[in-house]
């Protein structure tokens, strides 16, 4: 009998953005809406702050290097397979994966302002009192839910993952909030 084998190989560049820009979208707007929470600013200030974030960040699909350390990194690269280098880091082009940056992008653009929006939603409908908390809880829920489907999806431990990514997720948050509570100004 004929096995016929089915590989999801040409999925994984724009899938692989769209988790990634996801877990970003919720763990920076959370992080973000925390240390302005903790600074004691006003419910609207935390929505635009939290707007500003998701615009900011669903606009940014860059790899995040700056110049000295990107120079570097491209150097060492091209000192050991500069053809290979080229093909694959500035063109797309891969062995094994048919990489298509304009859809990764958008992809990642996209499922960051999903991924947003979703903290932004419980700024919305927590009362005042218990915002804090709710962003927190429901972030670190959202980013469990995340990194489980990511796993799954993946083949990974999904226990693993879904431990790690709340795990970064809540140190951020945490980070972001002590930030804002030690430098914020209540009036």
């Amino acid at each position: 009998m004929r096995h016929i084998e089915r590989h999801k190989t040409h999925r994984i560049g724009w899938l692989r953005a769209a988790v990634l820009g996801a877990n970003d979208g919720i763990v920076s707007t959370a992080s973000l809406i925390l240390g302005v929470a903790a600074a004691g600013a006003s419910a609207e200030s935390i929505l635009i702050a939290g707007i500003a974030g998701l615009m900011a960040g669903a606009m940014s699909i860059t790899r995040g290097l700056d110049a000295k350390l990107a120079a570097e990194v491209a150097t060492q690269l091209m000192a050991r397979d500069a053809l290979g280098a080229h093909a694959r880091d500035e063109l797309g082009i891969s062995e094994t994966l048919n990489a298509r940056p304009v859809q990764a992008a958008l992809a990642s653009a996209g499922s960051f302002a999903v991924g947003a929006a979703l903290p932004l939603l419980i700024v919305l409908l927590a009362p005042a009192a218990t915002r804090m908390w709710a962003v927190a809880g429901s972030s670190l829920v959202f980013l469990a839910l995340l990194g489980s489907l990511a796993a799954r999806a993946g083949g990974a431990s999904v226990l693993t993952s879904a431990a790690r990514v709340t795990f970064w997720g809540a140190l951020a948050m945490a980070l972001t909030a002590g930030v804002g509570a030690l430098f914020g100004v209540t009036a």
